[in-house]
């Protein structure tokens, strides 16, 4: 076990990924639902 190493912490690199795809993402819905809203009031 003397040569064996622990593998990098990731989690920062996690958090950011879900960041870069989560915050288009949230906002693409958040502009679906405004112009569905448009769309059925008129």
């Amino acid at each position: 076990m003397a040569g064996e190493s622990s593998p990098p912490d990731r989690r920062a690199l996690i958090v950011l990924a879900w960041l870069w795809v989560g915050a288009p993402l949230g906002y693409g819905l958040y502009e679906l639902v405004l112009k569905a809203e448009q769309l059925f009031t008129g």
